[in-house]
């Protein structure tokens, strides 16, 4: 067995300050840095210091995406947009345009048909298109018995969902 020396005092004082900066970096810049590998489907950088439960859906996703649970994260994704939909009408104060006759929040389908009707809300083109399709996916993730999501269906509507999230979150002033 061969021994271990232990570090001399400034090269400790080195390492010590290599991470120091580091961190100082982070802290002073955290939307600079690179998505770390566990963040592939949303950076948690965008929902930090939103809503607790938006956070801790962020967190499912990702892990899901990381240990190949692709339909789960597909129907997680699916869930973020309808509370994101959900949380800028109230946060407008028109929760009611999004209500059923029993005082329920609509399904999907129909929030997005309403969020897209809705001249009130300034979506971008980009938005508009992609709603649809991050719906479908979670849709046949959730309801189809024989569609199985793979990776590259996740992979293939990331940068849809990142941008929808994103605009929902400003719009919804949880984010700044």
């Amino acid at each position: 067995m061969t021994k271990v020396e232990p570090e001399s005092g400034s090269r400790l004082a080195e390492r010590v300050l290599a991470l120091q900066v580091a961190l100082d970096k982070i802290l002073q810049h955290p939307a600079e840095i690179e998505t770390a590998s566990g963040e592939r489907v949303v950076p948690m950088v965008l929902v930090v210091d939103t809503r607790g439960y938006i956070e801790k859906v962020a967190l499912q996703i990702n892990e899901c995406y990381e240990r190949a649970c692709y339909d789960a994260c597909a129907v997680l994704m699916r869930r973020v947009l309808e509370t994101v939909i959900i949380e800028l009408y109230e946060h407008e104060g028109k929760a009611q345009l999004i209500k059923d006759t029993s005082g329920d929040f609509f399904m999907l389908k129909r929030l997005i048909a309403t969020v897209l009707k809705d001249n009130d809300v300034s979506l971008s083109r980009n938005v508009k298109k992609a709603l649809p399709d991050l719906k479908d996916l979670g849709d046949l993730s959730a309801h189809s018995r024989r569609f199985v999501a793979k990776r590259h269906d996740i992979d293939d509507v990331q940068k849809k969902f990142r941008i929808s999230l994103e605009e929902f979150l400003y719009l919804a002033k949880l984010r700044r």
